[in-house]
C-alpha cells in the first residue's frame, strides 16, 4: 500500500470511528438518558448500566481507533504545525474531545468515577441523572461543533486567519 492509500484508509477509518462514537453519544445524550429520567428511580441504574455498558466497549474502541487514525494523519501529513495556527481551531477541539473522552472510559471511569456516579445515584438520582445529561449534552455539543468545523476546514473553508 502507498502512502496516499495509507492516508485515505486513515481517514476513512477516523470518519468510521467518529460515526460511531460520536453517534452512539448522541443517542445516549438525547434518547437513553432522557427516558431515563422518566423511568422509576430504584430500578435506573440498573438500566442505565445494562444499556450503557453495552455502548462502552464500542465507545472504547471507537475512541481507540480515532486517535490512532488522526494521529497517523498528523504524522503522514506533518501536520503539527496546525495546532500553532488559530485558523485550524477544530483540530484543537477534536484533539481535546478526544482526549476527554479518552481519560473518561480508560482512565476515570475505571478508577473512581462508575463508583462515584453509584454513590450518587442513590443519594439523589433525579440530581445525578439531571447533571449526567447535562455533561453529555456539553461533550455532545462540543463533538458535534468540532466535526462540523473538521469537515468545513479539511474542505478549505477557514476562520480567523
Amino acid at each position: 500500500m502507498n502512502e496516499y492509500h495509507a492516508l485515505v484508509l486513515a481517514r476513512a477509518l477516523h470518519v468510521f470511528g467518529v460515526v460511531l462514537w460520536i453517534g452512539g453519544v448522541a443517542f445516549v445524550t438525547t434518547v437513553l438518558l432522557p427516558a431515563l429520567k422518566r423511568h422509576e428511580p430504584s430500578g435506573r441504574m440498573a438500566l442505565f448500566e445494562a444499556l450503557e455498558g453495552r455502548f462502552a466497549l464500542q465507545a472504547k474502541l471507537t475512541t481507540l481507533l480515532t486517535g490512532l487514525s488522526g494521529f497517523y494523519m498528523l504524522y503522514a501529513l506533518d501536520g503539527w504545525s496546525r495546532y500553532l495556527s488559530p485558523q485550524f481551531w477544530w483540530l484543537h477541539l477534536m484533539t481535546l474531545i478526544w482526549l476527554l473522552f479518552s481519560l473518561i472510559l480508560f482512565v476515570f471511569e475505571p478508577l473512581f468515577l462508575h463508583r462515584w456516579f453509584h454513590q450518587q445515584a442513590q443519594r439523589d438520582s433525579d440530581g445525578t441523572f439531571r447533571n449526567l445529561q447535562r455533561m453529555h449534552s456539553l461533550l455532545l455539543s462540543l463533538s458535534l461543533l468540532a466535526v462540523l468545523g473538521a469537515v468545513a476546514g479539511s474542505h478549505g473553508l477557514m476562520f480567523g486567519g
